[in-house]
């Protein structure tokens, strides 16, 4: 481990008056009260990686920023139209997760090979759906309300 990251690997050793005195020395200010011992600890270790090997760049800040503007103002975020092969989709339905992977050509579930998400989503529920709606890479008309009935 460089010598810039040994800090990490303490970090499960310290009490959690000792990880709220490592944060508010790191961000300057006091840790939220009711924040858990674990989140403490996640949060301080990615500071520390970031002080180590750099952070996030421009553009990811930008479209992070960008993303939770449209959160906090009611909006739906937009989503990259197309999907990287590689990319984990993840939808729980009915007490149950369900994930797909996305392929250069199409998309494995339950490991079987698929050429649309509609028709996983089928499979999954038994009726039709928008595969991109079923899984949130759009939102629809009324696709809250499905949401709803989903829960």
């Amino acid at each position: 481990m460089p010598p810039s990251l040994e800090p990490l690997a303490t970090l499960p050793d310290l009490t959690t008056p000792e990880l709220r005195a490592r944060w508010k020395r790191i961000f300057r200010t006091d840790p939220p009260p009711k924040l858990s011992r674990d989140l403490l600890i996640r949060a301080l270790a990615y500071q520390l990686q970031e002080e180590a090997e750099g952070g996030l760049d421009t553009r990811t800040k930008r479209r992070l920023g960008s993303l939770a503007r449209s959160h906090e103002a009611g909006g739906t975020p937009t989503l990259p139209s197309s999907l990287r092969p590689g990319t984990q989709l993840i939808r729980e339905w009915r007490g149950r997760t369900h994930r797909v992977t996305v392929l250069a050509e199409g998309f494995d579930y339950a490991g079987r090979r698929y050429r649309s998400l509609s028709r996983i989503a089928r499979e999954i529920t038994g009726t039709r759906w928008s595969g991109p709606s079923f899984f949130g890479l759009k939102k629809t008309p009324g696709s809250r309300r499905k949401e709803a009935l989903d829960a």
